[in-house]
C-alpha cells in the first residue's frame, strides 16, 4: 500500500507562484509513475503532469511553460512548481502514483487563484 500526502496549496494572486509537494510512504519512484491532477467542483479530474519511473516528463498543454514537475528521491517527494498562475488553475490538486493498472491517490490540496 502506497500512501501519498499533498501539501503546499493556498490562496495566491493571479500571476503568482506556489509549490505543491507530495510525500510518498517509501521509495516508490523506481516503480511508479508520479502524476498530478487538477479537479474543480462538478468536473472530472484532469491530468496535469507526469514524471515516469525513468524520469520522462510530460505536461498538459494548459500548463506547459508554467508548471514544472520534479522529484527528490532522497525525500520520497514529488513537487509541482506552479508559476504564472491563472484563475482557471483554481481547484484541488491530487498526487497519483501509478504502475500499470495499480494506482494510489493522495487526499488533495486546494489551490485558489484570486485577487
Amino acid at each position: 500500500q502506497v500512501q501519498l500526502v499533498e501539501s503546499g496549496g493556498g490562496l495566491v494572486q493571479p500571476g503568482g507562484s506556489l509549490r505543491l509537494s507530495c510525500a510518498a510512504s517509501g521509495s516508490i519512484f523506481s516503480r511508479y509513475a508520479m502524476n498530478w491532477y487538477h479537479q474543480t467542483p462538478g468536473k472530472q479530474r484532469d491530468w496535469v503532469a507526469t514524471i515516469t519511473s525513468g524520469g520522462t516528463i510530460g505536461y498538459a498543454d494548459s500548463v506547459k511553460g508554467r508548471f514544472t514537475i520534479s522529484r527528490d528521491e532522497a525525500k520520497n517527494t514529488v513537487y509541482l512548481q506552479m508559476t504564472s498562475l491563472r484563475p482557471e488553475d483554481t481547484g484541488v490538486y491530487y498526487c497519483n502514483a501509478r504502475e500499470a493498472l495499480i494506482g494510489y491517490w493522495g487526499q488533495g490540496t486546494q489551490v485558489t487563484v484570486s485577487s
